[in-house]
């Protein structure tokens, strides 16, 4: 009988102790991903064409020389 009670209580203790832990679902942090915003590639070409039409308004439009006195 004793064996029986010993029996018992081992298959017990074991059998609680297999189901003493619950599943835990892992806990997993997002990748962040960053993208940079699209830019226009005007901007990149707008201030040579002006520093060009600037510098030709300078050449073109110089100050009215006066003829040479005769």
């Amino acid at each position: 009988m004793k064996k029986l009670a010993l029996a018992t209580v081992l298959a017990t203790s074991a059998a609680t102790a297999a189901q003493a832990g619950a599943l835990v679902d892992p806990i997993v942090e997002p990748v962040i991903i960053v993208e940079e915003a699209a830019t226009t590639s005007s901007a990149g070409i707008l201030i040579p064409i002006l520093l060009i039409l600037l510098l030709g308004v300078a050449l073109v439009g110089g100050g009215e020389s006066s003829p040479p006195p005769t």
